[in-house]
C-alpha cells in the first residue's frame, strides 16, 4: 500500500474541507489540474509563489511552502501497484511498452520521450455506452546521443 506523505493527507484534508477541485485550483494557480494533483502527491516541486497561492487557498499554514518547494523523489517505488485504475496504467505498459516502443523508435529513431519536458491531460468522453477516460501523453522526443 502507497504511504501518502503527511503534507499530501493536510492538502487533501484541507481542499476536501473547501469542497475544492483540482480544475477550481487550476485558475488559482494557473497550472494544468494533473500537475497539481501530482503537487499533492508530492511527485512535483512549486515555485514559492505558487506554493503561497495554494495554500492561502486551501487555508493552511505558509509554514509548508519550504516542504511544497523542495525536490521531491518520484515514483511509487519498486512494487507492482495495487489501486486498481493505478494498475491498470501499470498492466498498459506491459501490454502496450513494447508495441509503443517499436513504433516511437519507427517514427523518430533510437531515443525516449520525456517525462520531464511533458505534459498530461485528462478529458472526460461522455459516450452513450458508458462514459470514456481520454489520457493524452505530450513528450518532447530525445535521440540517444552518440559520442
Amino acid at each position: 500500500m502507497m504511504t501518502i506523505p503527511e503534507i499530501s493527507q493536510k492538502l487533501f484534508a484541507a481542499k476536501k474541507a473547501k469542497g475544492l477541485s483540482f480544475a477550481d485550483l487550476e485558475s488559482v494557480l494557473g497550472r494544468d489540474e494533473v500537475w497539481i494533483a501530482a503537487l499533492f502527491y508530492r511527485q512535483a516541486s512549486a515555485s514559492e509563489e505558487e506554493a503561497t497561492k495554494l495554500l492561502e487557498a486551501l487555508g493552511l499554514s505558509l509554514d509548508l511552502v519550504p516542504e511544497l518547494v523542495s525536490s521531491t523523489v518520484k515514483g511509487l517505488g519498486p512494487i507492482v501497484p495495487t489501486d486498481p485504475l493505478v494498475y491498470r496504467f501499470y498492466e498498459i505498459m506491459q501490454v502496450y511498452g513494447m508495441p509503443m516502443k517499436e513504433v516511437i523508435h519507427e517514427k523518430f529513431g533510437d531515443g525516449i520521450m520525456s517525462a520531464i519536458d511533458f505534459t498530461l491531460d485528462i478529458e472526460k468522453v461522455e459516450d452513450p455506452k458508458g462514459d470514456r477516460v481520454l489520457v493524452t501523453m505530450n513528450g518532447k522526443f530525445l535521440p540517444y546521443k552518440k559520442w
